[in-house]
């Protein structure tokens, strides 16, 4: 059941994203330039709350996504979703504004800002349903297949901007979408990184498929967002993944992070050459996540067919030692690690004991690769370096891995060219 309140905004704060470059009307407004609008809210008294509950008001976070409920000033008064906070989520600190009551009800002037042509619902059969425009029907009515351009697929939403910058290092000039699938964060203005990527020239776009919304484009599903992106838009390569935040329970099957499967096998069925960017950690608590977590391992268990796994190796940092402790605890190989003159790509037995019964075969199977990665560069660039409150220097092997994601990625896109070039 929703958890509504009502609340009054009395504060309203520098929008939490942006438009990127590319988007912006040159006479646009600060306030037109918003995709998502940070605000303090003060709830309304309660009454006849129960015992031990305080019913005075309270001040308290809260975010609105402007294209759903508009741009909200001092004095509205909105209906918030208090879910999130209420339960103390790690990754949803902050009311919901549901609906602006000052200024959000007339509908039938907002139809006036819309496009005539969206008749696709988001969020269908909810009250936040909207209708869009979806890529699928703007020139991507034929299906070229094999599409055969190199796609991604992250576990975390964390795990982008390290992956984006590595590739741009590899692959100077390529062209990297981002497709932002269910998993995590739906809204797509709720990503900072996203709008630093683009800011920054390291993501081409960014496309919102299945009950995702508020990209650059949007997509009634994973496969459209893909063959629009790579087939109609010129991207080089494409990373799909969530957005911010995960949802999770513990469990093997019950996490955000089995959007996974569903991405990699939607991008294998394309002819897209697939590469999956583990989820690792040395700085995180919880033991299932340490090494290789099990959300990665789970995937690679169950995937149908074989993808290409990145491992880092290699660091020009004093976090090596930690890096490599952290890379011990996943893979054995008669006590070594997978020697770089084998590729690492030779059978690997797996130390994954508090996942359940492991099929290291399985895990095996796929082809493993090394890619060296600089730590120290992805920290001067400025961009994104924090994980579920842990730093680089906290968790090492985390951002590692998502560098050695980027790293191969570029490496798989030059293999591409370079078989073109051959057959031409």
């Amino acid at each position: 059941m929703l958890k509504l309140r009502r609340a009054t905004v009395v504060e309203t704060r520098h929008a939490h994203d942006a438009k990127p470059a590319a988007r912006r009307p040159a006479d646009a407004t600060a306030a037109e330039l918003e995709a998502e609008q940070r605000l303090v809210v003060e709830l309304a008294a309660v009454g006849g709350v129960s015992a031990g509950q305080d019913a005075a008001p309270a001040r308290r976070e809260a975010i609105a996504d402007v294209a759903l409920v508009g741009h909200a000033q001092v004095g509205d008064e909105v209906i918030v979703n208090t879910q999130a906070l209420d339960l103390g989520l790690g990754s949803g600190g902050f009311d919901v504004v549901h609906v602006n009551l000052t200024r959000g009800l007339a509908g039938e002037a907002a139809q006036s800002h819309g496009d005539d042509a969206a008749n696709v619902m988001k969020l269908n059969y909810t009250s936040l349903q909207h209708a869009v425009v979806p890529v699928e029907g703007a020139g991507g009515g034929s299906l070229a297949l094999p599409i055969e351009r190199p796609t991604a697929v992250l576990a975390l939403h964390g795990q982008l901007a390290a992956f984006a910058f590595a590739f741009a290092q590899g692959a100077p000039g390529a062209r990297l979408g981002f497709v932002q699938t269910e998993g995590g964060a739906l809204p797509g203005g709720h990503s900072r990184t996203v709008r630093a990527l683009r800011e920054r020239g390291l993501l081409a776009g960014h496309v919102t498929a299945g009950a995702a919304f508020g990209g650059e484009g949007e997509a009634m599903t994973t496969a459209g967002a893909l063959q629009h992106g790579l087939g109609v838009l010129g991207w080089d390569a494409a990373v799909c993944g969530p957005g911010p935040g995960i949802v999770g329970s513990g469990t093997p099957l019950g996490h955000g992070g089995m959007v996974a499967l569903d991405s990699a096998h939607v991008a294998l069925a394309l002819g897209c050459p697939t590469l999956l960017v583990a989820r690792m950690s040395s700085g995180d608590e919880r033991s299932r996540h340490r090494g290789l977590s099990h959300h990665s391992l789970t995937v690679l268990d169950l995937l149908l067919e074989p993808v290409t796994v990145a491992l880092p190796a290699g660091m020009r940092s004093p976090v090596g030692a930690d890096l490599r402790a952290g890379l011990q605890s996943a893979f054995r190989s008669g006590g070594t690690m997978p020697s770089e003159s084998s590729g690492g790509q030779q059978a690997l037995a797996l130390q994954v004991e508090q996942t359940g019964p492991a099929r290291p075969a399985r895990i095996a199977r796929h082809d493993w690769r090394r890619a060296r990665v600089d730590l120290p560069a992805y920290a001067s660039s400025g961009l994104p370096a924090q994980t579920m409150g842990r730093t680089l220097a906290d968790d090492p092997l985390f951002f590692a891995a998502a560098l050695a994601g980027g790293s191969v990625l570029a490496e798989l896109a030059a293999e591409l060219s370079e078989a073109v070039a051959q057959e031409a």
